[in-house]
């Protein structure tokens, strides 16, 4: 109620100081707003002294249009607010859908950066990293072994062929011994043919 007495003599302060004198035909001729409405009435209304007095009807006429135009204003305000809520609830309902989304996408590039290998979660460029480290130290082990098993293969063809080496002298000298052994028991049978004859 403040308020329309406040609109009230705002709104008629501002026009009585604005005002000019105009003619009955003009006041008519204004366009129906609230402004003009205070200066119809203040145009119409007849002088005491230094008073302006308006009759009982115009005062009236003047109030339930100023009242209603408060009223329109008050529901317009009113629709406007309740716009204002449901675009901010609007809005809100938009934000978490953002942050929903957001959070979606983050994750999805997570994954999408992430791979599995062992169990753990790895990012591409350290699942590069591990994967060529592993293949770049079983490279050098295989290249050990292969190492390993060349010179241990040289060692065993040598290995072999002095066993060669070694069987041939051992036949030769076999050989040799049982020839020789074979001669001592021809000299040792000569010589007890020798002894017996004698």
């Amino acid at each position: 109620m403040k308020i329309i007495h406040l609109l009230f003599i705002l709104l008629f302060s501002s026009t009585v100081f604005a005002q000019t004198k105009l003619s009955k035909k003009e006041l008519d001729a204004l366009p129906n707003t609230v402004e003009n409405q205070f200066i119809k009435a203040y145009g119409k209304a007849s002088n005491w002294q230094q008073y302006k007095m308006i009759t009982r009807t115009d005062f009236q006429v003047l109030q339930k249009n100023i009242l209603d135009s408060v009223a329109s204003l008050k529901t317009n305000l009113k629709s406007k607010q309740e716009q204002i809520s449901t675009q901010e609830s609007s809005i809100t309902a938009l934000n978490e859908k953002i942050n929903t989304l957001t959070n979606d996408l983050n994750s999805a590039i997570d994954k999408e950066d992430k791979i599995n290998f062992l169990g753990i979660g790895m990012t591409k460029s350290s699942y590069n990293i591990a994967l060529w480290s592993i293949i770049i130290t079983l490279a050098l082990i295989m290249l050990f072994f292969m190492f390993k098993f060349k010179s241990s293969n040289s060692l065993t063809k040598q290995a072999k062929s002095n066993l060669a080496e070694i069987e041939q002298e051992f036949e030769l000298h076999r050989k040799k011994s049982l020839e020789k052994e074979q001669k001592l028991r021809r000299q040792l049978q000569d010589e007890i043919n020798k002894q017996r004859g004698v």
